[in-house]
């Protein structure tokens, strides 16, 4: 639905979406989603990412700007926000769709992490958010009544041997916005991270064994894996007023497989396979 009609649920906003790379990744598909509701967007990420990416194509059908930045540098961040200061004004939501493991990548065992890749790994993947609110925060550049959402996984609850430290980066970055959400609501300004289902991206396909999680999540989840256009869309309404009072949660869009036992398809799979092996 990214690129349909839209209803200007979030017409008169501001945002900044972190992360888009491009035309499979879902900040790039939250990033349309946007522009269809009306929003007026800035968009970053990292120079390497830039360089990988085709961020200009986002920017010429947005509209939007395009910003470099290093999360892990702070001083970066920092400047970042003064910049946009100077040209929004104020912003009324961000995304933040960063993360990347060295580990993962290198496919490091989880018993052997080299710890300078893990401290990246958590740096870029989480604390990174926790570095986006302060700097926006203490550049006034977080208007009232705003929302901040940040993309998660299931791998911050349950163990994915694949996923590695990522499951760790995972559950730090929904801590930090829980604990951002409730020091912001003073001002009205929820925080959020959404729990998407494994989904066909360029990120999520170069983890190994990405195919079977994705399987077997979609086997699993009554409605199947939502895709990269659901998961925009849902966005969308916590970006909008619609959620005023939805903060500090961790909202699971993943076709209902975080509470769902086992399909009676996978059941009936298991038991043909488990009695031609005996």
């Amino acid at each position: 639905m990214a690129e349909s009609n839209g209803h200007g649920l979030l017409k008169g906003k501001k945002g900044i979406i972190f992360g888009a790379l491009d035309e499979r990744s879902i900040a790039w598909r939250i990033a349309l989603a946007c522009h269809r509701e009306g929003a007026e967007l800035a968009l970053s990420n990292a120079p390497i990412a830039m360089r990988l990416g085709k961020l200009d194509t986002l920017a010429e059908q947005t509209g939007a700007g395009i910003y470099p930045c290093d999360v892990s540098d702070n001083d970066d961040v920092d400047s970042l926000m003064k910049k946009l200061k100077e040209e929004f004004g104020g912003v009324d939501f961000i995304l933040h769709a960063i993360g990347m493991s060295p580990n993962v990548r290198k496919k490091i065992d989880y018993k052997d992490l080299n710890y300078h890749f893990y401290n990246q790994t958590l740096d870029i993947s989480a604390i990174s958010l926790h570095k986006v609110i302060h700097y926006a925060d203490s550049n006034g550049l977080l208007n009232k009544g705003g929302s901040i959402l940040a993309l998660s996984y299931i791998g911050a609850q349950r163990i994915f041997s694949k996923y590695s430290d990522m499951n760790d980066a995972k559950a730090l970055l929904e801590s930090i916005a829980r604990n951002y959400g409730s020091r912001l609501a003073d001002r009205g300004i929820r925080v959020n991270t959404v729990s998407q289902a494994p989904t066909k991206t360029s990120a999520g396909t170069g983890i190994k064994g990405f195919d079977s999680m994705f399987t077997f999540a979609d086997k699993i989840a009554p409605l199947g894996n939502p895709d990269a256009d659901e998961c925009a869309d849902y966005c969308v309404t916590l970006f909008s007023d619609l959620t005023r009072k939805v903060t500090m949660q961790t909202l699971y869009h993943d076709g209902g497989f975080v509470t769902a036992g086992i399909s009676e398809e996978m059941i009936n799979s298991l038991a043909k396979l488990y009695s031609e092996k005996d």
